[in-house]
């Protein structure tokens, strides 16, 4: 009942927000001059927006419980990049979003969850448990696809010929996000038909395929009501996200600007917005012992980044005529080669520890270093 109540007056908090700047929003976003006023409206929306990430998340959840593993998780994964390629949309579609946005959102989650996540997962479930288990098929899988796309998207037009900047003419901007999203489809495929095992945890993988049925079976299959109550919910709750983002967008623009703040702070904003409860949900799976969970988590949602944003941003760019810039400066490069790098020597075996967490938190913390610092 109190659970009920919660998630009642989230929605009504949200759409209510949603009506007062549908209403009202030209006026509260026509002089923005005040800081006051800009400030107030912001974290307004960050909190508003924020708990409605933390709603997704918590009804994402609640659908992994009905269908199972990895359907829960990447009906997670794929709500949280809804919100993602909102939140850039929006950026990108005002005036003077910088071309270096999508890039620079795209590389702060990689960074965000690659390092930050994993490393602090890995580090607290290390402490606790010692060492953790997960299944190493998922992981390589996961790996085989996220490296060469992010080495192509983030790093590859900083050496291509056609453009004087880091940028892609319009037949390879389609060329990728095409190809990107075939590839994509086809490890969708192997996730959730081929190879379903290579993402379910050890002691589940290995369990003989009639018990592993017969428990599957016993779980009770969820009604269909269940299903789309829960899917209803879900959708009421990502909705005004999409909707109020603009406004968001709007208001992070003018804050850097105002501030003289690093472009690259606004890419980071948006995947903190974006990557927060998926993030806390990874870490509460890894503290409980689910590494196999956090795993998924996690490397969906960078390969979901990848495969899903780098199609949307060149879309935008081909459909709007705006610049996007995607090639990546000499030290995000040498950091992101790095972080692949250590990711791949990280799920190379089935066992993890603290040390593997230390590391790619250490990475993480030089990232931060160059974004104030470059």
């Amino acid at each position: 009942m109190k659970a009920n109540a919660f998630m009642a007056a989230r929605l009504l908090v949200a759409w209510g927000t949603v009506i007062a700047f549908f209403a009202f929003g030209t006026e509260l976003l026509a002089d923005l001059e005040s800081p006051l006023k800009s400030t107030v409206l912001f974290i307004w929306l960050f909190a508003v927006i924020g708990w409605c990430a933390f709603g997704v998340v918590e009804h994402a959840e609640h659908l992994a419980e009905l269908l199972g593993e990895p359907l829960g998780t990447l009906i997670l994964t794929l709500s949280i990049v809804v919100i993602e390629v909102a939140l850039i949309s929006a950026v990108m579609l005002t005036s003077d979003a910088a071309p270096t946005l999508g890039r620079d959102t795209m590389f702060a989650l990689l960074m965000i969850i690659l390092n930050g996540v994993v490393g602090l997962a890995l580090l607290l479930g290390g402490i606790r448990h010692h060492t953790q288990e997960y299944n190493l098929q998922g992981a390589a899988a996961f790996l085989a696809v996220i490296v060469p796309l992010s080495v192509i998207a983030l790093v590859l037009p900083n050496f291509t010929r056609s453009t004087r900047d880091p940028s892609l003419t319009g037949v390879q901007a389609f060329s990728l996000a095409l190809f990107t999203i075939l590839l994509y489809g086809v490890f969708l495929a192997v996730q959730t038909v081929r190879h379903r095992s290579f993402f379910v945890a050890p002691q589940s993988a290995g369990a003989p395929a009639s018990d592993d049925h017969g428990a599957h079976d016993s779980r009770a299959r969820p009604s269909p009501q269940e299903i789309g109550i829960q899917t209803l919910l879900l959708i009421m709750i990502v909705v005004p996200i999409v909707l109020l983002a603009k406004q968001l967008a709007t208001l992070v623009d003018h804050g850097i600007a105002a501030l003289g703040a690093p472009a690259a702070l606004g890419g980071v904003l948006i995947a903190l917005i974006v990557f927060t409860p998926e993030g806390m949900s990874a870490l509460r799976a890894a503290l409980d012992n689910q590494l196999q969970r956090a795993v998924n988590l996690c490397l969906g949602a960078a390969l979901s980044t990848i495969g899903l944003t780098v199609p949307a941003v060149l879309a935008i760019g081909l459909l709007t005529g705006q610049p996007v810039i995607l090639g990546l400066g000499s030290a995000e490069m040498v950091l992101l080669a790095v972080t692949l790098a250590v990711s791949m020597l990280t799920f190379s075996v089935s066992r993890t520890t603290v040390l593997e967490g230390a590391v790619h938190l250490v990475l993480f913390f030089f990232y931060i270093v160059l974004i104030f610092s470059p």
